[in-house]
């Protein structure tokens, strides 16, 4: 199974039951809540979490959090999380806080 895939079904299970989709994103899996991007799962099995501007740099002082890049361009608003960092509790966690956000913003 891909590393992508791996981390999708584990994150299925978590996710709020209603208002999410799914769509094909960084060579991943990206899930959207009201049609704003919360979580997704990279190819390479990173979880990349949408983080509000004013929890940015508590959110990258967290192991295994790092700045989401694009090929060498730094993207602010996500963060990612190393897959060695992903443990289920660590997931938990990192929905609930970019669900937080992800919840005060208009629907899409």
């Amino acid at each position: 199974m891909k590393p992508a895939d791996a981390l999708a079904a584990r994150l299925r299970p978590l996710l709020p039951q209603t208002g999410i989709t799914e769509r094909k994103m960084f060579g991943g899996v990206c899930f959207m809540l009201d049609g704003n991007m919360l979580v997704a799962a990279t190819k390479g099995g990173e979880l990349l979490v949408r983080t509000p501007p004013d929890r940015e740099e508590w959110a990258l002082a967290q192991d295994g959090a790092s700045r989401m890049r694009m090929g060498s361009r730094e993207m602010t608003g996500f963060i990612a999380i190393a897959p060695e960092a992903t443990g289920d509790n660590s997931i938990a966690r990192w929905l609930a806080f970019a669900e937080a956000f992800v919840r005060r913003l208009p629907p899409k």
